[in-house]
């Protein structure tokens, strides 16, 4: 494990879980202690010397340090050794320099901390990238063993995977947040609290009856002075978010349209609101 974050060390354990040996791991300052208390017994060595013990070499870094790291390991990995990544954005390319057999392992997965990361992997789906079926077949059961539900993922496709995992997750942080900032100037005590439900019930609908189905709100009931009201508000106490808010209103009025919840005239006075505020 060259890169022993959060990600590289629940991956670590996993794997050493389903009986895959562990050979070393490598990384910044906190490494050792994350080692001694996750990986008991893994000596924690410099990156190259990690490489030289392995079957397969799995780089946790920051995508944009893969091919960085990958240039540092030519010549230490052992001949017809792999190579593999953890990233959903970087291509088998970014680790062409290491000259080893490639793979790209990505647990579609949110990992804020190792024993979350451990729990969580159960279940997950895994794009599995290879070079050819020998790297498919092993990347699969890497996947597996990580408790994971394997696919093979296209090189051309990737960029499109992984807008989906921004949309899906890092977005929908970035709209909780404005969304906190709003409760509190409302004066709702314990945002964070109240927000959760909504939001835990709100996935659960999309993945019940999907999202066509799920979608409430203004947008879809055409309800267009509601809409007019919200961003007056926002404007007044979150600034910030009202680009954010016309942008998924603009979405959720497609939806509701294609879902056949909403008709010409609803859409139409939506679409009259929006357009003042773009």
């Amino acid at each position: 494990m060259v890169g022993a974050g959060r990600a590289g060390t629940a991956v670590a354990v996993r794997w050493r879980a389903a009986g895959h040996e562990i050979v070393a791991a490598s990384g910044g300052d906190a490494t050792p202690d994350r080692a001694a208390l996750h990986l008991p017994g893994v000596p924690v060595v410099p990156a190259r010397a990690a490489a030289r013990e392995a079957e397969v070499t799995v780089l946790g870094v920051p995508d944009d340090r893969i091919a960085q790291v990958a240039d540092s390991l030519s010549g230490a990995i052992p001949d017809r050794a792999w190579i593999a990544h953890l990233a959903g954005a970087a291509g088998l390319d970014a680790l062409a320099g290491a000259g080893a057999r490639r793979l790209a392992i990505h647990p579609l997965q949110t990992l804020p901390d190792v024993e979350r990361a451990v729990a969580r992997l159960e279940g997950c789906t895994v794009a599995v990238g290879a070079d050819d079926e020998e790297g498919f077949a092993l990347g699969e059961r890497l996947a597996r063993d990580l408790g994971g539900v394997p696919f093979r993922l296209t090189e051309a496709a990737r960029p499109l995977y992984h807008a989906a995992a921004v949309l899906g997750s890092n977005d929908v942080v970035a709209l909780s947040a404005l969304a906190l900032a709003a409760f509190e100037r409302a004066g709702v005590p314990d945002p964070a609290a109240a927000l959760a439900p909504l939001q835990t019930a709100t996935v659960e609908n999309v993945a019940t009856v999907g999202p066509g189905a799920a979608l409430t709100g203004p947008a879809v009931r055409g309800d267009a002075g509601t809409i007019e009201a919200n961003l007056t508000a926002l404007a007044a106490s979150v600034p910030d978010a009202v680009g954010p808010y016309v942008a998924v209103a603009r979405a959720a009025l497609d939806l509701a349209v294609a879902s056949g919840r909403l008709g010409p005239e609803g859409r139409a006075a939506v679409e009259e609101v929006l357009a003042r505020w773009t």
